[in-house]
């Protein structure tokens, strides 16, 4: 299909009253490099092309020179050449070499083990090694196998405290593959961080020193963020070679049916009409969705719209077997399937063939993903890109300022291996491995060999700090949550495990009656067990959500460093978070309308944090100072922050917390906080405290460009507000933030 007829195929639906921008990005060329020389024959003949991008070139030569590399090019640019060359090189040549392979999920591990056979490279014997590997293979695959395929889960529990299993793999480990690094991020990629110490000490121990090829999507901070998950410098490789086709890209805003309350068209209708109409014309298109119901929603409007393309749309989720799964991929590539409604379960890299167009629906938490999910776009030519916005204050701020959102650098990826909650774990599963002294220092970091002495399970002896528990503690640390004290959410249904929920976030979110949403779908919660740590819970279909009232106060505990930014005193530090849950609303799905207020008793928790707070001047909150106009101006203007910081942070708002206060018992002035979510806090905050002009200026705009009076969904009210959304001045929120926005420091003559 010509260029011309693709545009022609969609140009009518741009004509739509819900387009709110558009725009085209020309295509690019591929600049090529010559396959190196001295790539082995056996790997060389196996290559389908007979050149390489610049930027797998680039990682060639650095993998040649020894470095660790991290490559951050687009969506579909080749990176899995780019690592496989010099692993696949190695292993050709001396197959007696080891490489390990880390995805974050199963199917990413099952989506390369077929790309690997389907290369056939001589000598190579990759197999996966995960939680699904039966017994009877494990030992098979730890004798034969020279590219074992993992997670990061089962390194932790499986590989390294059974290393002496492993002693032949990390003898000879010459390579370690990290893909989609990008995904190492918050409490998760803090726990990653620490298990590729442990490995890179382990390897150690046999001798060995291995290299680290990481991929990752566009980032703002990738030698960062190899180095603060490796403990090790990283070469970056930015500059992608790969060609790409032209593209439209389309902001849709569903019609605004209340312009007083803010409330919008659904998003997941528009979606499926687009993708019934986008299918109809023969386009292929995958439209990724926020949760699995949501998914299967969009695919089932979409199937009743064209009947006679049933057959030729699915939706594609986790809680499939591996097999269907399997068979949704292949539809997809072969073109037999049409119309695809996915979680972002295929946002990362798995091979899903030629697509022309693709739709996300809300915007999913970074800009990031947005590229990601965008990127499998246009892969047989020109290509569409839409973004379905949803009520949300990120989503209406970007069909308004679509620059902030097409013109902006892509988020920082923010971890912390030293938080002392997360670090301990692994401390105690380092003595485990091996007895820690000061020659662990390199490889596991000061901050561990500082906690060894204050962990009472570890017993100081002349070979250093030893393991001197029962079981093995690797066991009882989740990689997935900063607290081991932690609450079983179980599915009565099903008797499933669906999660751990942290025990100070346990109380706002699995009390008796909440609505849980567990990736995306809606469980109701019959029972918390505060004796068992765990909640009972039911799928649930009712069409009301809950949202609890709180009452939270602030300590400052330590302020780590105070600048004065914008015309008043910013400080980033430690703080102590105290919450009670006093009960919860149960509010309309439809019009966000109060359907009743429920007591609840619960315990108090407290929690040490990171944390951002600054104190307003007299002069910035001149005509905003009586009550109650202050306390809804402060309340407002630290919603819209929260709301806003996740475009500077790789970050939930759910991640964050805040308070604002009209007089702090230890500053005395009126101070607004806000802080990381995790105990212990995972750097959100100290980038929110590096970014603090740019911070507030996207807040300001995002207040003056919301077309409601005072205050909606899309701006200043939050769905996960202690107080229930009260008080909250918009235009004092405003007025306030456009004042710092404004400050011009006075200079001394």
């Amino acid at each position: 299909m010509g260029v011309a007829v693709e545009t022609a195929a969609w140009h009518d639906l741009l004509e739509a009253e819900e387009v709110a921008f558009t725009r085209t990005e020309p295509a690019r060329g591929p600049r090529l490099e010559p396959i190196p020389d001295e790539l082995d024959p056996r790997v060389r003949e196996r290559l389908a092309h007979d050149a390489l991008f610049s930027h797998q070139r680039e990682a060639w030569d650095a993998a040649r020179r020894g470095e660790h590399v991290i490559v951050t090019t687009g969506t579909a640019s080749g990176k899995t050449l780019a690592f496989n060359l010099p692993v696949l090189d190695s292993l050709a040549r001396e197959p007696k070499n080891r490489a390990l392979y880390l995805y974050p999920t199963k199917a990413l591990a099952q989506d390369q083990l077929r790309s690997l056979q389907s290369l056939a490279v001589p000598r190579v014997r990759p197999a996966i090694y995960d939680g699904d590997t039966e017994a009877d293979r494990r030992w098979q695959i730890r004798r034969w196998a020279n590219l074992i395929l993992t997670n990061p889960d089962m390194l932790h529990v499986g590989v390294l405290p059974h290393h002496d299993r492993w002693g032949d793999v990390l003898q000879n480990l010459r390579y370690v593959v990290v893909d989609e690094a990008h995904v190492y991020r918050g409490v998760f990629g803090s726990h990653v961080g620490n298990v590729l110490r442990r490995l890179r000490r382990a390897a150690a121990m046999y001798g060995a020193d291995p290299q680290f090829l990481l991929a990752s999507a566009t980032i703002a901070n990738p030698a960062e963020l190899a180095e603060s998950l490796l403990g090790v410098e990283a070469t970056v490789v930015p500059e992608d070679g790969a060609p790409r086709a032209e593209r439209t890209v389309v902001l849709w805003n569903p019609e605004l049916l209340d312009e007083e309350l803010g409330v919008r068209a659904s998003a997941l209708g528009d979606a499926s009409r687009l993708l019934a109409e986008l299918a109809q014309r023969g386009l292929r298109t995958i439209c990724f969705a926020k949760s699995r119901k949501a998914a299967e929603l969009i695919h089932r409007f979409a199937a009743d719209r064209v009947p006679e393309l049933r057959s030729r749309l699915a939706p594609y989720r986790a809680g499939y077997t591996p097999q269907q799964r399997r068979e949704i991929e292949r539809r997809l590539v072969e073109g037999d399937l049409l119309g695809v409604s996915a979680t972002d379960a295929l946002e990362l890299g798995i091979d899903i063939g030629l697509l022309d167009c693709a739709i996300s629906v809300g915007f999913p938490g970074t800009v990031a993903s947005l590229r990601q999910q965008w990127g499998r776009a246009g892969r047989r030519g020109h290509g569409l890109a839409v973004l379905v916005a949803s009520e949300d204050a990120l989503d209406q701020y970007f069909v308004r300022e679509p620059e902030t959102l097409l013109g902006r650098r892509v988020e920082a990826a923010i971890l912390d291996h030293s938080n002392p909650r997360v670090l301990d774990g692994h401390v105690l599963s380092a003595a485990f491995e091996a007895p820690l002294d000061e020659a662990d220092r390199p490889t596991l970091g000061a901050a561990a060999l500082e906690r060894a002495p204050e962990l009472p399970e570890l017993q100081h002896t002349p070979r250093g700090w030893v393991w001197a528990g029962k079981d093995y503690p690797a066991a009882r640390i989740p990689l997935r949550s900063t607290s081991p004290d932690s609450f079983s959410v179980v599915d009565t249904a099903t008797g499933a495990l669906l999660g751990l929920v942290e025990r100070e976030r346990a109380y706002s979110t699995v009390h008796d009656g909440a609505v849980y949403l567990h990736l995306g779908e809606p469980y109701l919660v019959q029972e918390l067990d505060l004796a068992a740590r765990h909640a009972l819970v039911q799928p649930f279909s009712g069409d009301w959500y809950t949202q609890v009232k709180k009452e939270t106060m602030t300590e400052i505990a330590e302020p780590l460093r105070t600048e004065r930014r914008l015309g008043l005193e910013v400080t980033f530090g430690r703080v102590i978070v105290t919450e009670q849950v006093v009960g919860y609303q149960r509010k309309s799905i439809r019009d966000q309308s109060t359907l009743g207020l429920v007591r609840l008793e619960l315990p108090m928790t407290e929690f040490e944090t990171e944390a951002v707070w600054y104190l307003p001047e007299p002069e910035q909150l001149e005509g905003l100072e009586r009550e109650p106009r202050l306390l809804g101006t402060l309340h407002a203007a630290e919603h819209a922050m929260i709301a806003i910081l996740p475009l500077w942070a790789m970050c939930d708002r759910w991640d964050i917390g805040g308070l604002s206060t009209n007089v702090h018992p230890q500053t005395g002035r009126p101070t607004i906080f806000v802080y990381d979510g995790h105990p212990g806090g995972v750097g959100i905050n100290e980038r929110g405290f590096e970014v603090f002009e740019g911070w507030v200026e996207d807040t300001a705009r995002m207040l003056a460009g919301c077309p409601c009076s005072d205050g909606c969904p899309s701006c200043v009210q939050s769905p996960k507000c202690g107080n229930l959304n009260e008080p909250l001045d918009k235009h004092g929120a405003l007025t306030f933030l456009q004042r710092l926005v404004d400050y011009r420091p006075v200079r001394s003559s």
